[in-house]
């Protein structure tokens, strides 16, 4: 009779980094865990398993930015393999990032004539001035157009300008518009890279190149399987969202179902290996607290589990402006508070390329 057994942790795609384990030599040593009757006999890249504590388990030792590991049952030759990653410089970074933004690019269109530099905008001056102060990055995803205003309108006036900021400032898709909600919940392919390719283009055009990256939140954090391969075609390699499971919130979890929902929300990170594409925790919704209550939840990480290994600060544009219906008059603050919280515990600026890949 095959002796069955089934691989515990990690799993197929875990992204690995330095809160996981001790670095040897620049190498991560990480437990591999494997279900199998204690009569099994268990190697994992040949190396002899354990059995303790009910589980199969040895080291195994991550050299590489891929990594696979092999675990066979020696007696039947059956095997089963996984691929994980070691990410050297993922732990301990942060960055800011903004949905919904659209409002503050018409200004910069309506004054067109009257500014001398796109950070004449006040929502743009106040980010410029979160940089200056602590080192910020600033990710900002786009919409295509609102009531009276599209991209294609924007001057490329400022496109020097937008490229100069490069080493701090990220534009990328977020959506044709804000209504109606979970727009691409139930889109196919060619909708989704319809709508990317319109905002991507005019980014091209009035920013430049440098100011684009593989990373993006998609608007309301849900999509098909074909719409996320849309976006993995138009570039983006990893994708951002909440991972909601086991409560009454919104899961902003693309396709991705309870299991995986589960394991995103514990981890913060991991790679979906067979369509090839990153998924990333947000670790907090700024504008959904309250001010005295950002502090306290980004505390709680560390008490309920572990801090999170990189911070995804994230708010979205609307409730800047007091003429939006649900204005937060502390926004600005609100952003700082958590910039701040970040600061102070020993995260740094880092855009998620620079974090992910090798």
């Amino acid at each position: 009779m095959i002796e069955q057994f089934k691989i515990i942790s990690p799993i197929d795609g875990d992204m690995l980094h330095a809160e996981d384990g001790p670095l040897k030599d620049g190498c991560l040593l990480y437990p591999v865990n494997v279900a199998a009757p204690e009569t099994a006999s268990i190697s994992i890249n040949g190396v002899p398993a354990k059995f303790i504590d009910g589980v199969f388990t040895s080291l195994a030792l991550l050299e590489h930015y891929e990594n696979h590991i092999e675990v066979k049952e020696e007696k039947t030759g059956t095997t089963q393999n996984i691929t994980v990653y070691k990410l050297d410089h993922f732990a301990g970074k942060y960055r800011l990032s903004i949905d919904d933004n659209i409002w503050f690019l018409q200004d910069i269109h309506a004054n067109e004539d009257r500014y001398t530099s796109i950070f004449d905008n006040p929502y743009l001056g106040f980010l410029k001035k979160l940089h200056n102060r602590y080192g910020t990055k600033v990710h900002i995803n786009l919409f295509y157009q609102t009531e009276g205003f599209n991209l294609s309108q924007l001057s490329d006036k400022f496109r020097e300008e937008w490229s100069a900021q490069a080493d701090w400032i990220r534009l990328s898709f977020h959506a044709l518009q804000e209504f109606p909600d979970m727009p691409y919940q139930k889109a196919d392919y060619d909708t989704v890279k319809k709508d990317c390719e319109l905002v991507i283009k005019e980014i091209k055009r009035f920013a430049g190149e440098a100011v684009m990256g593989p990373f993006t939140t998609l608007h309301w954090g849900e999509a098909n399987v074909e719409g996320v391969r849309a976006l993995r075609d138009a570039g983006y390699k990893g994708l951002l969202g909440y991972f909601n499971a086991d409560d009454d919130l919104p899961a902003v979890s693309y396709y991705l179902d309870l299991k995986k929902r589960r394991h995103l929300k514990k981890r913060f990170i991991w790679r979906d290996n067979a369509k090839d594409i990153i998924f990333i925790r947000s670790s907090i919704v700024l504008d959904k607290k309250p001010l005295e209550e950002i502090v306290p939840f980004l505390d709680q990480y560390q008490k309920i589990s572990r801090k999170p290994p990189y911070v995804d600060l994230l708010i979205h544009e609307q409730y800047y402006y007091p003429f939006y219906y649900n204005y937060q008059p502390d926004y600005c603050e609100r952003i700082e508070t958590a910039v701040q919280w970040a600061v102070n515990n020993n995260y740094t600026p880092a855009f998620l390329s620079d974090c992910i890949f090798k």
